[in-house]
């Protein structure tokens, strides 16, 4: 099945460089690009586009403004957002999480991770690499709102310790490898634990596991 991408960044080399690697790839079609927040909205809005690639410094409604518009449109619940930030914008990526981006790339990213995000964020699942989230959270994790312990009494210890886990950006396998479980087993406990969270997706559960101290800034694995 083949995967439909949407770019956004106001710089055309950018896009260019983007779309030339995408397109070389027999799964994936660039069906259109944008150098401003409302023309990715007027996009998405008119093609089918199951990942987009934002930009956050845009003009014309920014990258955040456009990810927010897309997570509020029921009629946009398929469209995945990957934004493409620099470290020295990290403040701005928990206004992006909570509005329901799906993972993080940074602008120098090698080419094979860039292909692997847009696949991994398709499937459904959020980009969590270790390299890159870890140290954005870290780095913006005491800006976040303060959170009240009782927020996780819906959770058991067993759930708990697994949303720790996730916090730390270990993937499912991962997960049941640390704890010597199934990796079904594993997955039943994140599918459980957003439910009883109201998370969106598994970038959300990060977020979560960061505001109520299960993890903190500067954890080491």
């Amino acid at each position: 099945m083949t995967i439909r991408v949407a770019l956004a960044d106001d710089q055309v080399l950018v896009r260019a460089g983007f779309r030339a690697l995408l397109d070389a790839e027999p799964d994936l079609d660039v069906v259109g690009e944008a150098s401003t927040g409302e023309e990715l909205l007027g996009l998405v809005r008119r093609e089918p586009v199951d990942v987009v690639l934002m930009d956050i410094r845009m003009p014309g409604g920014d990258g955040l403004w456009a990810t927010e518009q897309i997570a509020a449109d029921p009629a946009l619940a398929g469209v995945h957002v990957v934004i493409v930030t620099t470290f020295e914008l990290d403040e701005y990526v928990a206004r992006a999480v909570r509005a329901g981006a799906s993972g993080f790339l940074v602008k120098d990213t090698e080419p094979v991770d860039l292909i692997r995000a847009v696949r991994v964020v398709a499937s459904g699942e959020a980009l969590l690499s270790p390299g890159v989230t870890k140290r954005l959270l870290a780095r913006f994790a005491t800006g976040l709102r303060d959170a009240d312990e009782a927020s996780l009494s819906v959770l058991t210890e067993r759930e708990r310790e697994v949303l720790r886990l996730v916090g730390q950006g270990l993937t499912n396998d991962e997960i049941a490898e640390r704890l010597v479980l199934s990796p079904l087993t594993a997955k039943t406990h994140v599918s459980r634990i957003m439910q009883k969270l109201h998370a969106r997706d598994r970038v959300q559960l990060v977020v979560v596991a960061y505001e109520s101290g299960l993890v903190a800034p500067g954890w080491q694995e």
